[in-house]
Formats: structure tokens, C-alpha cells, sequence
């Protein structure tokens, strides 16, 4: 089998609170040694200088196939995916139909199979059609490859169906993965509602629609003992409502995004729909809670809830664009910049949430380093400094909110079971 020798480099692996400078050995899928080791190998990748992690793991990406291929498609998501440092991708099912069979979840891993890139893992609708009224038949996804159930886009208003489908996701020991809105609440909001909004004479979301949702799941998992993770977190009082959940001992995990963190309502000012999403950019004290989460462990990872559009979507009014921005390529440097730089979190601390906490959550076998582990690896150049320019990303879309950005932080080099990916220099 063919072997690669990374040299030099700094090792973060914080599933097994490993950070120091080593060689790792890669024997053809696999991760052979991590150490001193100087073996002779087929190919040798210097990471003098660069930070070595174990491959980043998104959980959270919309990838469009089938039904909108021409905003992404599960190929060109997984392209984007290396490119921005990512070995493994979770998709949300809210694709057309949606992926609520145990055909439409192979289909997912047969296609990422094909591409031949990052691991895309399906994740499984809770109803069918994300109608929101009769549990999908969660078995057979489960066969089929679905690491999670969500109906991410149109949250489960029905109280009652989410419960049985906490319960039946416990059969399986997979997470329900939860879009928190209650969308009577949020009705035809646009943006966060508050001064801002008032401001623009546009209707709001109010943070209580999320947070009214938040507690009800907080709480079905608490009477059903199941495991549910609430997506992209926005606002303080949510924050708050996890902390507490936690402390309780309520099996609850949460994610954040990039672009909450690094993006206020201030930006709508501009009514540009590249920041339109949802749920919508909040406050500056939202931002602060979101942090205090990530420094406690409120918050237990980083996802980039990678939403592709084409431009005639959303380049369109405010108020007519879809939600949605598109993030894989630049979730790392708008995390270092923002966090690291800033020293809010140490690096080791970034990439624990970027990969074995995701993988943890989702019950992959990824995120490590350890001997014998699967050889997926992300080379990290932390010292370089670049100009985010969408037009050059391999994403077949361009809404990304970060555009124009300088920041620092790149995937140099990618492995992905071995292979290796040399990405921009």
C-alpha cells in the first residue's frame, strides 16, 4: 500500500489531548503511526511549520442533489468541503424529495462515494416529506446510512410528533437534530426583530421564536431520556436554556455558526440578502452569550449550516430572498480570526469542537489521530493571511456573507483516507 510521511508538524488531536510536534505515517486508508517515526514512505509532505489536526467534520450542510443541482451538488459540496479543510459532511435532508427513505440515504453516501472527496453522511428526515405529521420510517434511514434525523428548514411544530420522534431516534441511539422556530411566532420575519428592523421597515423574528422551541425540545428530551441537538443557536436566552439543560443532566447538545458569531442585524443595514438567514443575525449581546457558551462548554460545536442559492434567488429584494448563506469554505478562517486571533478560544479548543465532538455527536468514527485511526487529516497554514473571493470558491454558489474579508487560516493540504488534496497555495 502506498505511504505518506507528514513531517514536522504541530499535532492537535484533542480527542486524546495530544499537542506537540510529530510524524505521522499513513499507510494507505489508514493512520499507521504517530511520533517520532522517520520510516522511509512514498511520499513525504513537510508540515514544518503548520498545524496538523484530524479532519475538520462539518455537521450541519445543505447540499442541494436532487432536486436543485444547479445551486450544489453532493460532488461539488464535497469539493468545497476539502477546500475548506473538511474530511466528513452531514447533509440535511431538505432536499426534492426529501431524503426520508432508505433509497434517498444511500443515494447520499453512493454519490459522495462517486465524487470521491470529502465523506458526505446522510442525515435522515423525521417526518415524511418534512410535512411534519407521520415519523419517517427511521429504521430503514438508520439501515441506510443516516447518522441523525432532522427536519431542518421547517422545525416540528407538533409537539406530540416531535416526541415520538425523540423516542424512536433513542431506538437507534442517533440525535435528533433540531431547527428551533416556532414559526407562529417568527410569522414573516425577515430579520431579527428590534431596533434594527424597526429601523429598516422590515418585519422581525423575534429571539422568542426560537427560544419558546428550544425549551419544548429541551424538555421532550428530558421526559423521553433522547438525545437532542439543537442547530445553529443565535440567541442569549437560548444559550441560557442549554446551560441550564445541561446542568440538569438533560441529554442536550448544541452548535454554532460562524456567522452568527462573526455578523450583528447592523449588517442588514445595507439590504443586501446575502445576510439573510435563518435564524436571522442577532445582537452584539446575543454574540457574547454565544461566546461565554463556547468558553463553558454550552456550545458544543461549529457548524457552518451551508446553505446554497443561485444568484437569480437571491439577489432579489430583501424580503423576497431566500433564507441562507453558504459557509464551508471559509468556516475556519472566520473561526481563527474571529476566536483564536481574538483569544476567546485556543486553538486546541477550535479544533476539538471542528472535529471529535462533532463526530462524537453524530457517532461517526472520525475526529482523531490515534493509530489505526482512518487517515483523514487536515494540514492548517494558521500564519496565512488571504482575501475571501467567492468567485474562486468550488461551490457552485457565491452567497457568502464574507466576501471581500481578509482573514488568516487555511487548509494547505487535505488527506481523506489516505488520498491526498493539495488545496490553493
Amino acid at each position: 500500500m502506498t505511504t505518506t510521511l507528514i513531517l514536522g508538524g504541530r499535532v492537535i488531536d484533542p480527542a486524546r489531548n495530544f499537542d506537540g510536534t510529530a510524524n505521522i505515517l499513513v499507510e494507505g486508508p489508514k493512520i499507521r503511526a504517530v511520533g517520532p517515526t522517520s520510516e522511509r514512505a512514498d511520499r513525504t509532505i513537510d508540515a514544518r511549520g503548520k498545524v496538523v489536526v484530524p479532519g475538520l467534520v462539518d455537521m450541519h450542510v445543505h447540499f442541494r442533489e436532487p432536486g436543485n443541482e444547479e445551486e450544489e451538488t453532493i460532488a461539488s459540496g464535497a469539493a468545497a468541503a476539502v477546500a475548506g479543510g473538511f474530511t466528513s459532511v452531514a447533509t440535511m435532508p431538505n432536499t426534492d424529495p426529501a431524503v426520508d427513505t432508505e433509497a434517498a440515504a444511500e443515494f447520499v453516501t453512493l454519490q459522495s462515494r462517486r465524487a470521491g472527496k470529502a465523506n458526505v453522511f446522510p442525515i435522515g428526515a423525521v417526518t415524511k416529506g418534512r410535512q411534519g405529521k407521520e415519523i419517517s420510517e427511521m429504521g430503514q434511514l438508520d439501515r441506510g446510512g443516516a447518522v441523525a434525523f432532522s427536519d431542518d428548514g421547517f422545525p416540528v411544530q407538533d409537539a406530540e410528533v416531535m416526541r415520538c420522534g425523540l423516542l424512536y431516534a433513542r431506538m437507534f441511539n442517533r440525535p435528533i437534530i433540531s431547527h428551533c422556530e416556532d414559526r407562529s411566532l417568527a410569522g414573516s420575519g425577515v430579520m431579527n426583530a428590534g431596533h434594527v428592523s424597526m429601523c429598516l421597515g422590515l418585519s422581525g423574528m423575534h429571539a422568542v421564536a426560537e427560544e419558546i422551541m428550544v425549551h419544548r425540545d429541551i424538555t421532550l428530551a428530558r421526559i423521553t431520556g433522547s438525545r437532542v441537538h439543537i442547530a445553529h443557536v443565535s440567541s442569549a436566552g437560548s444559550v441560557d436554556l442549554i446551560r441550564k439543560a445541561k446542568a440538569q443532566g438533560i441529554q442536550v447538545t448544541a452548535e454554532a455558526t460562524p456567522h452568527h458569531l462573526a455578523l450583528t442585524d447592523e449588517c442588514v443595514r445595507t439590504y443586501d440578502p446575502v445576510y439573510k438567514m435563518n435564524p436571522p443575525l442577532r445582537t452584539p449581546a446575543d454574540i457574547q452569550a454565544l461566546i461565554a457558551g463556547l468558553q463553558d462548554g454550552t456550545i458544543d460545536a461549529f457548524a457552518s449550516d451551508h446553505a446554497p442559492h443561485s444568484a437569480e434567488e437571491k439577489e432579489v429584494e430583501f424580503a423576497l430572498a431566500p433564507f441562507g448563506v453558504i459557509g464551508l469554505e471559509t468556516m475556519f478562517p472566520i473561526l481563527y480570526t474571529t476566536l483564536v486571533e481574538k483569544k476567546v478560544l485556543t486553538l486546541p479548543q477550535l479544533v476539538a469542537k471542528l472535529t471529535f465532538v462533532p463526530a462524537r455527536i453524530l457517532g461517526i468514527p472520525k475526529g482523531t489521530l490515534a493509530e489505526g485511526a482512518d487517515a483523514d487529516i487536515t494540514i492548517l497554514d494558521v500564519e496565512r493571511e488571504w482575501c475571501v473571493d467567492a468567485g474562486k470558491f468550488r461551490s457552485k454558489s457565491r452567497n457568502c456573507p464574507f466576501h471581500g474579508w481578509t482573514v488568516r487560516g487555511r487548509a494547505a493540504t487535505v488527506l481523506v483516507g489516505g488520498q491526498v488534496f493539495e488545496n490553493e497555495a
